[in-house]
């Protein structure tokens, strides 16, 4: 995607691969990172000298542990819990807990170290880390729901705290499991400690705006590219993959800012709605009933399911990545590229493979990766935690415009970082550097610990 790795940074990844066999995701993250690194190994020695690079890409912790749950009908079920704490030089760890079957520690891993420069690129002061469970909630009882959440949170109640480690959602954790998880916490504590978790219910010192904070921030994110490109994002056709919270806030803030979607996903197929999509509608459909997409056509006759299909062969000029990981391939970027696509935004993680990002980058489109563009979500946490801090609610408006201006300082920061090393307009290398130097400068400040 890069030039490749620095001859000194080759037998650092080197080492990774070797440390942590058969963990593709987090081979595939770590990489990413440290193809950008060379020109800044030669601006800053120090870095090399103190093995910050080394230091960075292995783990303070990491916890698995056994979560025990009994079904509705008195089946006992064993599921592995994770938690990697990954890097506090900033703050306190921060990152979500994901509940999927295909969670493993390679994921969890990937995620971590995404999370330490994203974190880092918010100016929040927060650390990077993640964790989950390889537990599926589709299908499952409220019930069921609860008491995973319950045993889940009886051994991780004992690794975090609003001053050591702030877990949140993401994948298959909503307000409903944070909600559980935190009952749990407060029941084994003996303590209101709010800023233990985020993506709180209002009710008991959520934030505003925490629900649509990623797809805002991302389509926040995509805006800001556009205008220093002298556009925007009025009417451009847009797609978004994917039909969870990340997606359908995307789609909500993409159609305020003047734009038209087209298209979005879930994993059994596409919608395709040509007069723009009915938000409305998904909203009630996989928010409120928890239907699969395909339910869209049932309102909409005008709407074209394609079971199985690919939102990426779909011509659009803004494309939106909101799914989950290596969702969108070399040949999907190809062909984005060749129907007039001019942007791309990351509401996912890492949702573009390496040969997907060297097409956009070669193609020289306004690309957005996960860790600059996806982070209104965690940036939003962090607010929430001001908020708990503080004993204190923001409204809706105050909350969307602290929001807004970070995602411009990001951007900024991306900007004037890819421009000042040598990659003008290449966000890829602008995240990556500023990010880590931000980072590597708190590390060193605290010595070698």
């Amino acid at each position: 995607m890069g030039n490749g790795l620095d001859k000194k940074i080759q037998p650092i990844y080197d080492s990774v691969i070797a440390r942590n066999p058969a963990e593709r995701e987090f081979h595939q993250a770590v990489k990413e990172v440290l193809e950008s690194l060379g020109p800044v190994l030669k601006k800053h020695p120090e870095f090399a000298e103190h093995k910050i690079i080394e230091r960075i890409c292995e783990p303070e912790r990491q916890i698995i542990f056994r979560i025990p749950w009994t079904t509705d009908k008195g089946e006992d079920m064993i599921n592995r819990g994770f938690r990697v704490q990954f890097n506090s030089a900033l703050g306190p760890y921060k990152g979500g807990l994901r509940f999927h079957p295909t969670v493993y520690l390679g994921i969890i891993k990937f995620l971590g170290f995404e999370q330490i420069f994203k974190n880092a690129l918010t100016g929040m002061p927060i650390g990077g880390a993640k964790g989950g469970s390889d537990f599926d909630p589709k299908g499952r009882s409220e019930a069921e729901v609860m008491r995973f959440c319950q045993s889940l949170m009886t051994e991780l109640h004992r690794h975090i705290g609003e001053h050591t480690d702030v877990p949140a959602g993401d994948i298959g954790v909503g307000g409903r499991e944070i909600g559980y998880m935190y009952g749990q916490y407060k029941r084994l504590s003996n303590r209101w400690e709010a800023g233990v978790l985020t993506g709180k219910g209002l009710a008991w010192g959520g934030s505003l705006v925490r629900t649509e904070a990623t797809g805002y921030g991302a389509a926040f994110f995509v805006d800001e590219m556009l205008k220093v490109r002298g556009d925007s994002f009025d009417g451009k056709v847009c797609t978004v993959s994917g039909s969870g919270n990340v997606a359908i806030y995307t789609i909500e803030k993409i159609h305020q800012l003047g734009g038209k979607c087209i298209a979005c996903s879930d994993s059994g197929g596409v919608i395709l709605h040509e007069k723009g999509l009915d938000l409305d509608l998904i909203k009630q459909l996989k928010e409120v009933e928890r239907r699969r997409i395909k339910d869209y056509t049932d309102y909409h006759k005008d709407a074209v399911y394609k079971e199985g299909g690919n939102i990426w062969d779909i011509p659009c000029q803004v494309a939106m990545p909101s799914a989950t990981e290596n969702e969108l391939h070399g040949r999907h970027a190809k062909t984005l590229v060749k129907h007039g696509c001019i942007a791309v935004g990351e509401g996912a993680n890492m949702p573009t493979t390496p040969k997907g990002a060297e097409v956009f980058l070669n193609a020289k489109i306004a690309y957005g990766p996960g860790k600059a563009a996806n982070a209104g979500g965690v940036a939003t946490s962090a607010l929430e935690m001001q908020q708990n801090a503080m004993r204190d609610a923001w409204s809706f408006e105050d909350t969307e415009v602290k929001l807004h201006r970070i995602m411009k300082n990001i951007h900024k920061l991306c900007y004037e970082t890819a421009e000042e090393y040598g990659s003008p307009g290449n966000y890829v290398v602008g995240a990556n550097i500023a990010g880590f130097i931000k980072v590597a400068r708190a590390m060193l400040a605290h010595g070698v610990i």
